[in-house]
């Protein structure tokens, strides 16, 4: 019966990935095969060039994402979770592998992880310029008014982050259907004309462009790997939909419409050179022009939601992971916990996104800035997949080759190929990359500075409890419960209440958050209680890195467990809200410790990010020096 329910729901939960999932990779033909024969690099539109880069691009799709991504990549889910976040706490669970040689693993993870930052940054630039620059092929009119109209949509689309996607999300995906299916009629029309072009489909064309111009080859690789974006949202995605349901639009709708569109554009180039002055709008027929503008910029927006939406969810898979400090977080969907909005990062990405149309002005400008980040982040994939092919699926070093070299030579060759495209636009990406990888690996080996200092300058919570006698303490009535990262010893909060307060609650209940390295933590695993002594308790409270934390509701919990009653009005918080301090000396370099300093004293609070009543929280603080 539920197999039966499953089949009914697919074609609902593959028309809803189409609108989330396929947004990037579907606007794709805007702007890819155009900057394939861009004038620099020299290549005549003929027809063996025309045939030899339609036929690059085919298979490319065919062996990057139907092959890699979605018949390989997402067999790998951590809990039916992706992602590369995921794909990291996988392999940190699973792969057996000395903890001194995990932070690879780890930063191979961070690089990836940074990188889709950048790319969150292009995309809606890129998508959104390409798509209002369809207006200057209807009138030049427009001429002056491309960058302010994109704009416009930029800004408008990051107003409405804060009131959340729930109900223009059930509109994406019939809008977006409607999207392929006109670029893939659009291709039909103009590959009747010219069925020639079908001739891209034989692998000899590629092999042929590739031997008889191996320099121009590889700087279009540049150019068609723009025809891949969005591979990563395909394994990303897959917690929202499943991956039968991604499988299902990629290969009945997304993959026949866009190769479709690629062979219509070389079919009009073969019998019009000069349209490749834009041949995805040129192919559109007079009547279908503004229509399809429209069409457009609402994919664009669509494709950009994506991004955005994805960047949220990475930052929040970070928090919970302890790899980025805390932001607000707030939840924009009572149904959907998903559905998230960072308002920090909202306003950064819009900043940056801004700056980027007005330094590049045109989408051929900034064609030069994507891609790197894209090939960069695929070949992280494929390096963390073999390791956890090899270590959990236990396959031989010769099978793994067997598998992972050809993605692993093809990531290399697209990686080489963008890089050519540093110095005109390349840099982009990997500078807010490298500055989110310095952001992440700061911030952990910070925390791990901090806690060990913390773990030094107490006591061991056991012989604590041991030495407290109603003798040596004044007990007063009520809980007291402590937020501790590091359980075995005696709280920096406990310590200060005693000091300054000289006093101790006659129950004492420790709380310390563990994030699993798994998507979701089920209720009934999520809470482990150990008593003490009579005025001691210490709790763990578990979570997934997609969980929401809520501690008030899981303290409930695990009263009913120790036969308490609970009553959150006669519940204190205490918290410690300690000030770090530079300090010469090992550790971190001098700048690194400024700045994990500057990101901890602009954290948000330990209660709203567990969401603790503010008139229940105490906060003592204290100074730790590192």
């Amino acid at each position: 019966m539920q197999t039966m329910t499953q089949k009914a729901r697919l074609p609902a939960m593959a028309l809803a990935a189409l609108g989330v999932v396929f947004g990037d990779i579907g606007t794709s033909p805007l702007y890819a095969l155009k900057e394939s024969f861009h004038e620099a690099h020299g290549l005549g539109i003929n027809p063996a060039n025309v045939l030899g880069i339609l036929s690059i691009i085919f298979w490319c799709l065919t062996l990057i994402i139907s092959i890699k991504y979605v018949a390989i990549v997402m067999r790998v889910d951590n809990n039916g979770e992706g992602g590369i976040m995921a794909l990291l706490a996988l392999n940190l669970r699973k792969a057996k592998i000395a903890d001194n040689k995990k932070i690879y693993l780890i930063a191979i993870g961070f690089v990836g992880a940074s990188l889709f930052f950048g790319d969150g940054i292009i995309t809606p630039a890129i998508s959104v310029l390409s798509a209002v620059e369809g207006l200057s092929i209807a009138t030049d009119v427009f001429d002056p008014y491309i960058m302010p109209i994109a704009i416009v949509i930029v800004v408008i689309l990051f107003l409405v982050q804060k009131h959340g996607t729930a109900f223009v999300g059930k509109l994406f995906g019939p809008l977006t259907l409607i999207w392929f299916l006109a670029i893939g009629i659009f291709g039909i029309m103009s590959i009747a004309k010219t069925p020639l072009v079908l001739g891209m489909f034989s692998p000899h064309w590629a092999v042929e462009f590739i031997f008889t111009n191996p320099v121009m080859s590889f700087f279009v690789m540049g150019a068609v790997v723009l025809t891949v974006t969005g591979g990563e949202a395909l394994y990303a995605d897959m917690g929202h939909f499943g991956r039968t349901p991604i499988r299902f639009a990629w290969f009945g709708v997304v993959l026949p419409c866009l190769v479709l569109n690629y062979a219509g554009q070389g079919a009009l180039l073969l019998r019009n050179p000069s349209a490749i002055e834009n041949p995805f709008f040129l192919l559109v027929p007079s009547w279908a022009l503004y229509p399809t503008i429209i069409l457009a910029a609402i994919a664009a927006v669509i494709a950009s939601q994506a991004v955005i939406s994805g960047v949220f969810s990475l930052a929040r898979q970070a928090v919970q992971l302890g790899y980025l400090p805390r932001f607000g977080i707030k939840h924009t969907s009572e149904s959907e916990e998903g559905q998230i909005y960072v308002p920090f990062l909202n306003w950064l990405l819009l900043t940056a996104i801004i700056i980027l149309i007005l330094i590049f002005k045109t989408s051929s400008n900034l064609a030069s800035a994507y891609g790197l980040a894209v090939t960069l982040t695929m070949l992280c994939d494929t390096l963390l997949i073999g390791v956890f092919i090899f270590y959990a699926w236990k396959w031989s070093a010769p099978k793994l080759l067997l598998l992972i070299t050809p993605f692993l030579v093809l990531d290399i060759v697209l990686v080489a190929a963008t890089s050519l495209k540093i110095v005109s636009g390349g840099w982009v990406p990997l500078l807010i990359g490298g500055i989110a990888f310095g952001i992440l690996m700061t911030w952990k080996r910070g925390r791990e500075l901090m806690f060990a200092k913390l773990e030094h300058d107490t006591l061991p919570i056991d012989l604590f409890v041991k030495s407290i006698g109603s003798d040596t303490v004044h007990w007063v009535q009520g809980d007291a419960v402590f937020l501790t990262g590091t359980p075995n010893v005696v709280p920096h909060a406990m310590l200060h209440n005693i000091k300054h307060n000289k006093v101790l609650h006659e129950r004492n209940i420790l709380i310390t958050v563990m994030v699993q390295d798994v998507p979701y933590v089920a209720q009934k695993e999520r809470i482990l209680v150990e008593t003490l002594t009579e005025h001691f308790y210490r709790i763990q409270v578990f979570y997934g890195f997609k969980d929401e934390p809520n501690v008030p509701r899981d303290l409930k919990q695990a009263y009913e467990e120790l036969g308490f009653e609970y009553d959150l009005m006669q519940i204190s918080f205490f918290i410690s809200r300690d000030r770090v301090v530079h300090k010469v000396g090992d550790g971190m370099s001098p700048w690194r410790e400024k700045l994990f300093i500057s990101m901890q004293r602009n954290t948000s609070p330990v209660s709203d990010f567990y969401q603790i009543p503010t008139n229940r929280v105490v906060e003592l603080g204290g100074q730790i020096e590192i």
